[in-house]
């Protein structure tokens, strides 16, 4: 987890420009996201008010988010909106949320093309309005309707199984080929995997509690709940300043994610469009400017990591608890020296530290866009806490990003002993929706 597994580094906001009256983000592909300048429809009580566009992207080493440079006053969140069309498709280069839900489905029996197809187009219209502070089309709860946006992303995607049962496994990437076995797996099939998955992220757990159920009744007869997972992380302006966030481990994780401003960035996270010269025979068409997201339940054995000093815990990990610096000395920014050893002679970064081993320049060149969630689910009945992370990685090539760390991890990484993966999944994740369209719609009507 630590340096290529767990939540986000916080940093400046990206540079703004005015369009059509809303505050906009200038640069970079996250100008799908801008800031609120009014009051929500849902918090004026009904009346139409208008908000404006927020968010872009910013690294951390495993979340990946950006969040404004200044501390977030938390009556502010609600205004908080991210536009629903664009090039990429919400959720992917947005901060991390403060709450998040995963969900998968499978297709009913019966249920084709023309179905899923129909299910797209409901769920397309359900994720504007809903972005938009806007009430769902049909059987409104009103859970959300005193909030604003408040961040919602809403993301879809679609696993392996989707493609046989729609009839269209020709367009099936190569790409989405099932994960490989790891060593450390002890996956319930149950909760892996599914022909659709669903990501919904806000800044407010009512609003993506209703974003949920919205989803959830739209899928009527079409698809059914194979499993569902809850997140979630610090809220934007619970701390003093803006800093990089610590996982249920308690470490401060967030230094290497790949940056924007990375001039591989594109490459390394999204599918390229067809005719670019980064284009590759095994993605199709339809998956232009997408990406493939692994989803992995990783289950933190808290009682025996809670049981180790916090000069073992640093030495699992490759960095300071503190401050997040790597043991090799510094700030939290300092580049890892791999080589720096103590007096007698020992590495000061161990050889099996997980920060280590997930180094990119350790693998290849390999990167992973991290947006995670913590989770907790209960308290067994011996007094365990079922808690962990809920790891969501983006990249253009999974078998290049998180086969190849995750592979390397199987081998060695010292913080194994305290994790557990228990449930797994692939998906692709197509393109932003075009104004017009909904998200899917060049696979399923191509």
């Amino acid at each position: 987890m630590a340096d290529q597994s767990i939540p986000e580094a916080r940093t400046p906001r990206t540079p703004k420009t005015t369009v059509k009256g809303k505050t906009a983000l200038k640069g970079s592909d996250s100008e799908n996201a801008a800031r609120a300048d009014g009051l929500s429809r849902r918090r004026l009580l009904g009346t139409a008010g208008a908000t404006g566009l927020v968010l872009g992207a910013a690294g951390g080493a495993v979340g990946y988010a950006a969040r404004p440079a200044e501390a977030t006053p938390l009556a502010s969140l609600g205004a908080d909106q991210v536009m629903f069309h664009g090039k990429h498709q919400p959720g992917i280069l947005q901060g991390l949320q403060a709450r998040g839900h995963l969900v998968a489905f499978d297709l009913a029996a019966g249920a084709g093309r023309k179905e899923a197809a129909a299910l797209l187009r409901r769920w397309s219209e359900t994720a504007r309005r809903l972005m938009a502070g806007e009430a769902a089309q049909q059987n409104d709860t009103d859970v959300a309707r005193d909030a604003g946006p408040s961040s919602l992303t809403i993301t879809f995607g679609f696993g392996y199984g989707f493609f046989a049962r729609t009839g269209l496994e020709k367009q099936r990437p190569v790409s989405l080929d099932p994960l490989p076995d790891f060593s450390s797996d002890q996956l319930d099939k149950a909760r892996s995997n599914g022909d659709l998955w669903v990501q919904i992220g806000a800044d407010d757990a009512l609003v993506a509690f209703h974003a949920l159920r919205a989803i959830q009744k739209d899928a009527g007869q079409a698809a059914k709940v194979r499993w569902q997972m809850n997140g979630f992380n610090r809220s934007p302006g619970a701390t003093a300043h803006p800093m990089t966030a610590r996982n249920l481990m308690g470490q401060m994780d967030g230094t290497r994610n790949p940056k924007p401003t990375d001039t591989d960035f594109d490459q390394r996270i999204f599918v390229p469009e067809s005719g670019s010269k980064d284009a590759t025979s095994k993605d199709p068409a339809w998956m232009a400017n997408g990406s493939y997201a692994v989803v992995r339940r990783i289950r933190m054995l808290l009682d025996d990591w809670e049981q180790l000093s916090v000069k073992a815990q640093e030495d699992v990990i490759g960095r300071r608890k503190s401050d997040g610096a790597p043991l090799s000395g510094g700030t939290e920014t300092t580049e890892m020296d791999l080589e720096k050893t103590d007096k007698a002679g020992n590495l000061v970064v161990p050889i099996n530290a997980h920060a280590r081993i997930t180094r990119p320049d350790q693998n290849g060149g390999a990167a992973m866009l991290r947006r995670p969630f913590s989770y907790h689910d209960g308290i067994d009945t011996d007094g365990v806490p079922d808690a962990g992370l809920l790891f969501v990685c983006w990249q253009a090539d999974p078998l290049r990003g998180f086969v190849t760390v995750q592979r390397k991890l199987d081998r060695g990484d010292a913080l194994s002993k305290y994790i557990r993966h228990e449930a797994s999944g692939l998906f692709a994740v197509p393109g932003g929706a075009a104004q017009g369209e909904y998200v899917g719609q060049r696979l399923l009507e191509g």
